[in-house]
C-alpha cells in the first residue's frame, strides 16, 4: 500500500511563557491521503495556525513525528527541509503574497526559477493552470490590475505549480465576499479532487467546508472531533450532538480525546 500523504503521530508543541508551559497542540495524531480536501475549523487560539506551520515545514513540533509521502520531516536538515518544501508543499495564505511587478503568469511561474525547472514544460503547466482557473484573459496583467477572487485563484495557481503532494490554505478566503470565497474553494477543493492531491483549509466561515470530504475540529490544541459535511454544522455549538466517524474510517490511529469513536 502506498504511503499516506501525511500521516500525524502525537504531534506536540509547546511553548514556555511566564515560568508555565503552554501546550499549542497537543496530541494530534491523523492520516490524509491523496485526493482529499479536508477543512480544519476550530475557534481562535485552538492550535489550527500553529499546526498548519508544523505541517508546512516551517515549525518543528516539540515531540511527535510527521511524515509526507513516507519522508519524515524531522530526520532532516533545514536546508533539505526548505528544499523538500518548495517541492511537496504548496501554499495558499490570507494575504496572497503575490509579486506586484511580476504578472499573474510571472508570478505563477517564480517558484519554478527557485526550483531551477522553469523550462518549456514548466511554463505551459504554469500558463495551463492559469487558464483552468478562468484566468486566461489575465495572464499578463499585475496583481494591481486583478480583482481580489483573482488574485487568490493566482495564489491557488502557484501553490500548484510544482505540482506537490500537500496543499496547505490557511483562511484563503477572509479578504473576499461571499461569492468569490465560494468559487475559490470550490476550485481549490475541485484541483485536489482532479489531479490526486492531499488539501487542508483552515476556515473559520463553516459555509465552505460543503467542499470538504471531511472536517476536523480542534479545540484547546487538540483534535476534538471529526465530522462529516453532511452533519448539521451547529453541531460544533453544542459538541454533544456532533456524529463521529469511525477512526480506522479517516485513518487516525486514535481518538484525541481519549475516548473511543463510534
Amino acid at each position: 500500500m502506498a504511503a499516506a500523504a501525511l500521516e500525524t503521530k502525537s504531534v506536540t508543541k509547546t511553548y514556555s511563557t511566564g515560568g508555565s508551559t503552554v501546550k499549542a497542540v497537543d496530541g494530534v495524531s491523523f492520516s490524509l491521503q491523496r485526493g482529499e480536501f479536508v477543512a480544519l475549523v476550530g475557534p481562535s487560539g485552538s492550535g489550527k495556525t500553529t499546526l498548519l506551520a508544523m505541517l508546512a515545514a516551517l515549525l518543528n513540533p516539540t515531540s511527535g513525528a510527521i511524515a509526507i509521502d513516507g519522508q519524515d520531516l524531522g530526520t532532516m536538515s533545514e536546508k533539505q527541509k526548505a528544499r523538500f518544501r518548495r517541492r511537496r508543499i504548496g501554499f495558499t495564505f490570507q494575504a496572497n503574497n503575490l509579486v506586484s511587478y511580476l504578472t499573474a503568469l510571472q508570478n505563477v511561474e517564480l517558484l519554478l526559477r527557485l526550483n531551477n525547472e522553469r523550462d518549456a514544460a514548466g511554463r505551459e503547466r504554469a500558463r495551463e493552470l492559469l487558464v483552468l482557473l478562468g484566468l486566461e484573459e489575465h495572464l499578463h496583467k499585475l496583481p494591481r490590475q486583478l480583482s481580489g477572487g483573482q488574485q487568490q485563484r493566482v495564489a491557488i495557481a502557484r501553490s500548484l505549480i510544482n505540482q506537490p503532494t500537500l496543499v496547505l490554505a490557511d483562511e484563503p478566503t477572509a479578504s473576499l465576499d461571499t461569492e468569490r470565497a465560494f468559487q475559490v474553494v470550490e476550485t481549490l477543493a475541485a484541483l485536489v479532487h482532479e489531479q490526486n492531491r492531499a488539501g487542508i483549509m483552515v476556515t473559520h466561515d463553516l459555509r465552505l467546508v460543503d467542499y470538504a470530504d471531511r472536517v476536523i475540529h480542534m479545540l484547546d490544541g487538540h483534535v476534538d472531533r471529526i465530522i462529516s459535511p453532511k452533519d448539521d454544522l451547529s453541531c460544533l455549538a453544542d459538541p454533544d450532538t456532533c456524529r463521529m466517524v469511525p477512526m480506522d474510517v479517516l485513518g487516525f490511529e486514535e481518538a484525541q480525546t481519549g475516548e473511543s469513536v463510534s
